[in-house]
């Protein structure tokens, strides 16, 4: 499966050259001239990798960025910013911000090659941590105030899917604990509600995994441990 990235940027003939070289080096690329909408959709939509430019109308690079490292979805994506070679101060707003290379423009293939090198190996990071597989087991949730009963619907290394919400609301935090094939010990992982569906279900992302229970999910996801 391709890598997703996003391009944002107002002047078409940039975004139609990155877009073109993007794919021509096998990824899968959305690309958006208006960043209020790519503000939107890093909110409902998963991305591997994100090229914002610099300077745009409504919200300018920076901004974006700092949308982007709030969102639930994309917090942690590789971001690269598009700006001049020598623009300073634009860069050090980037690196506050949170962007993780830059690019010149107007972009060329041998550049493009050398940002995306050492990126691909974190954005395939990133892409298998948001994996899920099928795992129905009980899981016992605790907050502060309550302590319920849910059950999974999947399960991956950055968090799950709970079939009942048990009243909680997107934003809080649970300390979970539940079981999964052959392993001996409960893992106890603690998580935040990241996302409500419907049918009373919520998406829950984890906050606090042991190395153990990180190696344990990593290991159903890969198929060393099997049914």
């Amino acid at each position: 499966m391709a890598l997703k990235l996003m391009i944002v940027d107002d002047e078409p003939e940039v975004l139609k050259v990155l877009k073109a070289l993007l794919e021509s080096l096998g990824y899968e690329v959305l690309a958006l001239s208006d960043s209020r909408e790519a503000a939107q959709r890093v909110e409902r939509q998963k991305l591997d990798g994100i090229f914002v430019d610099a300077h745009m109308p409504h919200m300018d690079g920076p901004d974006l960025v700092r949308r982007i490292r709030k969102s639930a979805s994309n917090s942690s994506v590789p971001i690269v910013m598009l700006t001049g070679y020598d623009d300073v101060e634009t860069m050090r707003a980037g690196f506050r911000a949170g962007i993780t290379f830059f690019l010149a423009k107007p972009p060329q293939l041998t550049h493009l090659a050398g940002v995306l090198k050492p990126l691909h190996g974190a954005m395939l990071r990133e892409k298998r941590s948001y994996i899920r597989l099928p795992l129905r087991t009980i899981v016992n949730c605790r907050t502060e105030k309550a302590q319920f009963t849910s059950a999974s619907l999947n399960i991956g290394e950055g968090g799950m899917l709970l079939e009942q919400s048990g009243g909680l609301e997107v934003g809080q935090e649970v300390e979970l604990r539940l079981s999964i094939p052959q392993r001996q010990d409960l893992l106890n992982p603690r998580a935040r509600v990241v996302r409500k569906e419907p049918s009373d279900r919520i998406a829950v992302q984890f906050t606090e995994l042991s190395p153990e229970d990180h190696r344990a999910i990593q290991d159903y996801i890969g198929g060393a441990v099997k049914d």
